[in-house]
């Protein structure tokens, strides 16, 4: 959520970073401004009734001190109608509270500067590229490799739940909790702390990181409880520190947690969701950190270096993409989306977004620290490190050999304990 002060100081880049993105309701903007100011004005109003009450108040004991009880009678007929006009302006005032947040949840995150405008995912910028990105003939889509090797059973899945849910087994089984545990173990290595958060989570931390109320179709609901399946570790994972205020010592705060996620995919159709492609419940291991504002965008550079490594270990061609504006996550100032190219699938496979939010969520989670020049706002980011799905079938995809076996990459062998899927 942006911070209304920011607004107010730079109106005319807010709307320059919003048209980035596209957003059309740039009449918010103003709106804003204007509810804002008359937020101010009866908090101003407020508070000089208090103080005139307060004033009265030290009047009319002075009076009954010294036996003067007509006058102090006739003051605190006064105080009655200004405990009147308090309750008229405490309720107004909180109705534009209420309406101010309403206004700014409809606002998403301005892009940074480093952000080029643009409509869709074919307005995105290549950044940077390794391995052989070239079709090879004869390679099979890892749905059909699932099946010769019983790998994975989607018709299961759906017998059990519905699309989208589908049954790992045997190697698949192994190849996947080897997947979960390597990164894990990699993220570790690197300073992260292992969280094991709950996997439903309440309205406010749906509302703290972003998710609610913009994403709210795409959740699965559990209505008795008022709960929600989580998309993402980073919703759990970054409530860990919702209205907390932390100390300068405490950074850089960095985690790592593996969870199952859940999404609804609304109105995902066609071959770009077979197989593993889009499910609505699949595992990742995602990485956490919060930081000072000056140095989040060095921890954004460390977190695509510590992704670059385990893509590299794996053995797979991928490339990294800056999203343009009209691509963004409304949450994001700056995101860095991963793909990895299948040579089975002819296509690159989005497997991980590494963001910076700024304090975009901070503000939502009222998440501060204090520093010397007060108490601030501090920074969030997030990445994947990995999606398991699509780094699941790139495996598939990409490691077949000349007799049809899959090979294992070397760096997963510690965890599958086999070399080869045959």
């Amino acid at each position: 959520m942006l911070v209304v002060s920011y607004i107010q100081e730079n109106k005319e880049k807010v709307i320059e970073g919003l048209k980035k993105r596209n957003f059309k309701e740039l009449e918010l903007i103003d709106e804003i401004l204007e509810v804002d100011e008359l937020r101010r004005k009866t908090q101003f109003e407020l508070d000089n009734v208090a103080a005139e009450s307060n004033k009265l108040s030290k009047e009319i004991g002075e009076l009954f001190k010294s036996g003067r009880q007509d006058e102090a009678n006739a003051l605190k007929a006064k105080t009655s109608s200004l405990k009147s006009s308090s309750e008229e302006l405490s309720n107004l005032l909180n109705s534009y509270k209420i309406s101010l947040q309403n206004l700014l949840y409809q606002i998403p995150n301005v892009p940074n500067e480093l952000v080029k405008a643009g409509k869709d995912e074919n307005d995105n910028e290549t950044v940077f590229e390794q391995g052989d990105a070239t079709p090879k003939k004869g390679y099979l889509p890892h749905w059909e490799v699932a099946k010769k090797y019983d790998l994975i059973d989607f018709e299961l899945g759906v017998k059990i739940t519905g699309a989208g849910f589908p049954v790992y087994k045997g190697k698949g089984a192994r190849l996947q909790r080897a997947l979960i545990q390597y990164f894990l173990d990699k993220n570790a290595e690197a300073g992260y702390e292992e969280i094991v958060p709950p996997f439903v989570v309440n309205e406010a931390s749906g509302y703290g990181t972003g998710q609610l109320p913009d994403k709210e179709g795409q959740m699965y609901y559990v209505n008795e409880d008022n709960l929600y399946l989580i998309p993402t570790s980073e919703v759990p994972v970054t409530n860990i520190y919702r209205d907390v205020i932390l100390q300068e010592s405490d950074f850089p705060i960095k985690m790592t947690s593996y969870s199952p996620c859940f999404r609804r995919e609304a109105g995902s159709y066609g071959k770009d969701v077979r197989g593993l492609n889009r499910l609505h419940q699949f595992e990742k291991v995602e990485i956490v950190r919060l930081e000072k504002p000056e140095n989040s965008m060095a921890a954004l550079d460390e977190m695509i270096e510590h992704v670059k490594g385990l893509l590299h270990e794996l053995e797979l061609p991928y490339r990294i993409l800056r999203l343009c504006g009209g691509d963004t996550g409304f949450a994001s100032s700056i995101t860095y989306d991963f793909e990895v190219f299948s040579q089975a699938q002819e296509k690159w496979l989005e497997v991980s977004s590494v963001s910076n939010f700024n304090t975009f969520q901070a503000n939502r989670l009222k998440l501060r620290y204090k520093s010397e020049n007060g108490t601030q706002l501090c920074h969030t980011l997030n990445g994947s490190a990995l999606a398991l799905p699509r780094i699941l079938a790139s495996i598939l995809e990409n490691h077949q050999q000349e007799d049809g076996s899959i090979k294992i990459p070397e760096a997963l062998v510690p965890y599958t304990r086999f070399t080869e899927i045959r």
